[in-house]
């Protein structure tokens, strides 16, 4: 049962507690042999996405600190556990735990993560859209063990699996109708019970590759959590933790113990979950938050190991139900000891990597970051290292296939680059997907439907150096059904190359595979016709930092606002 209603005044009990707690005690003998409430505490992580080492730039800090690594990680979890009581101590995470890694995990196919999670104390975990990317066959080898079926046991030990239960129960097995991994976990705590409910977002076919997601379906999170709270508690099971891979974000000057001005789908998913469902530890998002949402606890750690969110429980020994929660954002400090076992982890498959990940492969003038410039105040435009990808997608298939233009989606930009020599580790960070290139045709006017696309799914395409268009702050945004039907891009705005784009005429485009299947809701690229596959993208932009070094930042022009260019 939810907290809310379960707070009660410390003087006058009302019949309503007399009938959840039993007879009220007339003394102080009496008080004392009334049971003490259960303590759980529960630790909790979110989107770690393989960071076995801190991670550089500002991915290495949260709240002005550095911060992560899973050797400082696995010190402060031991840490938290020693402050309370051991045995009352779980921890849990709310997906993206792997996928979009740095190469030192993701050239095993993550399992150094979740070798290192294992170790850590890691008990349950919701999956999340990135434990998808390698498809269900390989997610399942990830719990349960086994040697990769094409590379093996690429550092010539057995893989055993997961040492911690991962949960799913809004991803189901679209020919059975059976979910892909157990829903829920009961967990028991001196006699009362917690059950954890698993899930991924429901847009996760989105967001990932349609390879990725083959043969199965995503239900609705509020109504997935509330399917089996309902089956929780006719197991007798009154505390219910959901672990959500689906978040929010809160305004600018909230800080990660805050919840200012909190938006995004968790707000909508908390307010439709059942009153029985007690805490929500969400991600996603990369947010740091801490709120009360319609009576429910509901917490995000941010994102890379930098942050664990120490949530404490007190729980009804007799009715089993949450009498108390209560949450604290902890930032994982690297002022502490390494944990020696994690360190002897990362050392062994750094040595089973080799020199490869160190060799230098370009330099860069100046630091190269993914931040967006924001248009209009609320729209996010450009990016100088997104522009920098698109221009490499653009020179590793202009000769080749002919493509006049590259697109690059925002999501597949995953670290930035620090001023100087560049490691190919480093360009692995950036992009570790292994996306291949695609380039096709499009007609001008399916350009034009791709451009307000952006505004339907409010992600906006890095474009390379040939592309350049207008925005219109008060143009109408076209809908998920006819998104060609927008009108923010300017009509005969849209050049390539400095030529006018002919709605009649046919061009050729560049974008990743990703996206050329429609990823992210640009499904206006399903047009694209006379496709053709080309090299990875990290390939090609190894190639392109060789090539241009020393590389400098791009300007962010391409994309230019009425503002701007009011003759436009």
């Amino acid at each position: 049962m939810s907290m809310t209603g379960m707070r009660r005044a410390a003087v006058g009990l009302t019949a309503l507690a007399v009938a959840a707690f039993g007879a009220v005690a007339t003394s102080p003998e009496q008080a004392d042999a009334r049971p003490k409430p259960v303590d759980v505490t529960l630790l909790a992580l979110n989107d770690f996405h393989g960071n076995l080492e801190p991670p550089s730039g500002s991915s290495g800090t949260i709240a002005g600190q550095a911060a992560g690594g899973v050797e400082y990680l696995a010190t402060h979890l031991a840490e938290l556990r020693a402050a309370a009581k051991k045995k009352n101590t779980i921890t849990v995470a709310a997906g993206d735990l792997i996928g979009a890694s740095p190469l030192l995990s993701a050239a095993f196919h993550d399992e150094p993560t979740i070798e290192a999670l294992s170790m850590a104390g890691l008990d349950y975990a919701s999956v999340g859209n990135h434990e998808f990317d390698e498809g269900a066959a390989e997610l399942l080898r990830i719990q349960n063990g086994g040697c990769h079926p094409v590379d093996g046991c690429a550092d010539g030990t057995p893989y055993r699996g997961a040492g911690f239960k991962y949960l799913s129960a809004n991803a189901f097995k679209t020919a059975t109708g059976k979910p892909l991994l157990a829903p829920y976990a009961i967990h028991k705590v001196q006699g009362v019970k917690v059950g954890f409910i698993g899930m991924t977002l429901e847009g996760t076919p989105q967001i990932v590759s349609q390879q990725g997601v083959a043969g199965l379906t995503f239900a609705d999170e509020a109504d997935t959590a509330n399917r089996y709270a309902r089956e929780l508690r006719r197991k007798g099971v009154q505390t219910i933790v959901v672990l959500l891979h689906e978040g929010g974000t809160q305004a600018a000057t909230g800080g990660i113990n805050d919840c200012v001005g909190m938006t995004g789908p968790i707000v909508d998913i908390a307010n439709r979950m059942d009153p029985s469902i007690d805490v929500v530890v969400s991600g996603h998002t990369h947010q740091a938050y801490n709120c009360d949402i319609n009576g429910k606890l509901v917490t995000s750690a941010s994102s890379f190991g930098r942050l664990v969110t120490d949530i404490d429980l007190k729980i009804d020994r007799r009715s089993g139900d949450v009498i108390s929660a209560a949450a604290n954002n902890v930032v994982v400090t690297r002022d502490v000891a390494k944990d020696p076992k994690q360190t002897a982890l990362i050392n062994h498959y750094k040595t089973v990597l080799g020199p490869v990940a160190g060799r230098e492969v370009g330099v860069t003038s100046q630091a190269i970051t993914r931040s967006q410039e924001t248009l209009f105040g609320t729209i996010l435009g450009e990016s100088p290292l997104g522009n920098l990808i698109a221009d490499a997608q653009l020179a590793a298939t202009d000769d080749e296939e002919g493509a006049v233009a590259a697109f690059m989606n925002p999501g597949g930009v995953r670290a930035d680059l620090d001023a100087g020599p560049v490691t190919y580790e480093e360009a692995f960070t950036v992009q570790p997907f292994a996306n291949n290139l695609v380039t096709l045709d499009l007609t001008g006017a399916q350009l034009y439907c791709v451009l307000e696309q952006q505004f339907v799914t409010n992600r906006t395409l890095y474009p390379s150096s040939t592309v350049s268009y207008v925005v219109d702050p008060i143009g109408t945004t076209g809908t998920v059904a006819d998104p060609c039907a927008g009108t923010r891009v300017v009509r005969g705005s849209l050049t390539l190359g400095g030529t006018a784009v002919d709605t009649a005429a046919t061009y050729r485009v560049t974008v990743n595979n990703f996206l050329a299947g429609g990823g992210d809701g640009f499904s206006a690229l399903t047009g694209g016709t006379n496709q053709v596959t080309g090299q990875i993208d990290l390939d090609a932009f190894v190639a392109y930092l060789t090539a241009q070094s020393p590389v400098s930042a791009p300007t962010l022009d391409r994309i230019r606002t009425t503002a701007e260019a009011p003759t436009a």
